[in-house]
């Protein structure tokens, strides 16, 4: 075997970490797959022969990828992690159908890093995003992580420490029980379609948030309160011939079809029995992509 087909055989053992990096760090997946592709090139024009711990190597080469990315996004000005209204952009949600994870998911999902997550990385700057990402959730070591960025070990784990914090702040641990959750989205699920207002703001939060992004085709919309939730999700289930559950980072979601297309994806955020946050993609561009058949659905 040549020394390229070794380099290659032991890179894809690696590119299912690699991609669950990339993935937490750019929230989208074509991108997350376009790093880890470019990591690969930098492998290949490396001379690796005295890295004792190839995976740590390729691990801190594709953070710096999916640095650079976040910061030429930023000085393009395109998706901005958070408008003026403090709506986001949705990451890309990984779906699956209601019976569980594949072996692949189950590698791209370690950690529960379900919507909600993703959403409060996005909203950190793309240095603590790293910090925050390669040690909190890969367990590299502060003198790893402070060459990419440029700092001292120090410095770094002040940004991890504060980026730490913004996740606590904005994304509260969730209920766990999943038939618990189950139970509260076919609650919601089943008052919507009956137009059951008082049903709909029983099981909604009185805080709760409602993101929807439709990307560049429709409007983005961001809805607070129990009361003014539920009155949209009523509306929208007028329209939606059928609402199929799904796991939406591996979390119960559901996603909502209209003449056989998908309408939407919705993933439920849920604390205390709950529905805190409500997070709506309804991007035709992104919702194409998506194979209903292959969620069994």
């Amino acid at each position: 075997m040549s020394e390229k087909d070794f380099l290659a055989r032991r890179f894809e053992e690696h590119r299912p970490h690699l991609r669950a990096v990339a993935y937490r760090m750019l929230g989208s997946l074509g991108e997350a797959e376009d790093a880890v592709q470019e990591a690969w090139f930098k492998l290949n024009r490396s001379d690796v022969s005295g890295v004792a711990n190839l995976g740590g190597w390729l691990t801190t080469v594709t953070g710096r990828v999916c640095l650079d990315m976040l910061r030429s996004r930023a000085t393009r000005r395109e998706e901005p992690l958070e408008d003026a209204e403090g709506r986001v952009r949705l990451p890309d949600p990984i779906l699956s159908g209601p019976d569980g994870l594949d072996p692949e998911q189950e590698i791209l999902l370690a950690d529960s890093v379900g919507l909600a997550l993703m959403i409060v990385l996005q909203t950190l700057g793309p240095a603590e995003r790293l910090a925050f990402v390669l040690h909190d959730m890969f367990a590299v070591p502060f003198d790893e992580i402070a060459p990419v960025l440029g700092r001292t070990p120090a410095s770094t784990r002040q940004l991890a420490s504060r980026a730490r914090r913004r996740v606590q702040d904005g994304a509260p641990a969730p209920d766990t029980d999943p038939a618990e959750r189950r139970t509260v989205v076919d609650a919601f699920l089943a008052a919507a379609r009956g137009g059951d207002f008082e049903a709909l703001v029983a099981v909604l939060d009185p805080g709760i948030v409602a993101r929807s992004d439709g990307g560049s085709l429709l409007p983005n919309a961001l809805r607070r309160g129990a009361a003014e939730v539920a009155s949209q999700a009523i509306t929208f289930a007028r329209f939606a011939e059928a609402a199929r559950p799904v796991l939406v980072n591996g979390t119960p979601g559901v996603v909502a079809l209209a003449q056989g297309r998908v309408m939407s994806v919705m993933s439920f955020t849920i604390q205390d029995g709950r529905v805190t946050a409500l997070d709506i993609l309804t991007d035709p561009e992104r919702l194409a992509g998506i194979d209903v058949e292959a969620l069994g659905v």
